[in-house]
């Protein structure tokens, strides 16, 4: 569940619900530690996707509906929306850890046939 904004005389907080089968629990967090937890999380994830490069990114998309591009273009919108120009190439070298065309050089592999259909009938839409 998303953060549920809460008003309080001195502050705004978010509320923050996490639940398992065994428990529920909800931790009051400010949304400037929101916004450094979700930081330090997108953070990770890059790390961990530079350090898997032999993950595709047609295998990203067809199991999870997303991939290091999707990545780039929401930290390119979002940058935009904040009035910070940033392109296409640039998002990308951030989320890749070096330009987009070096990666492919380096990392990326020919899709067979197999991994297109699949892709194919899994594409999320707008895709």
């Amino acid at each position: 569940m998303g953060p549920i904004l809460t008003t309080s005389p001195s502050n705004i907080e978010a509320t923050m619900t996490a639940s398992t089968p065994e428990t529920s629990a909800a931790i009051q967090i400010s949304d400037e530690t929101r916004t450094e937890l979700e930081a330090a999380a997108f953070r990770r994830l890059v790390e961990h996707l530079r350090g898997r490069s032999d993950v595709q990114n047609i295998d990203m998309m067809t199991l999870a509906g997303f991939c290091r591009n999707c990545l780039a273009n929401w930290y390119q919108e979002a940058a935009n929306g904040q009035g910070i120009r940033l392109t296409k190439d640039e998002a990308r070298e951030i989320v890749y850890g070096m330009p987009y065309t070096d990666w492919q050089a380096k990392n990326q592999t020919e899709a067979s046939p197999d991994k297109f259909a699949a892709y194919e009938a899994a594409k999320p839409k707008g895709h």
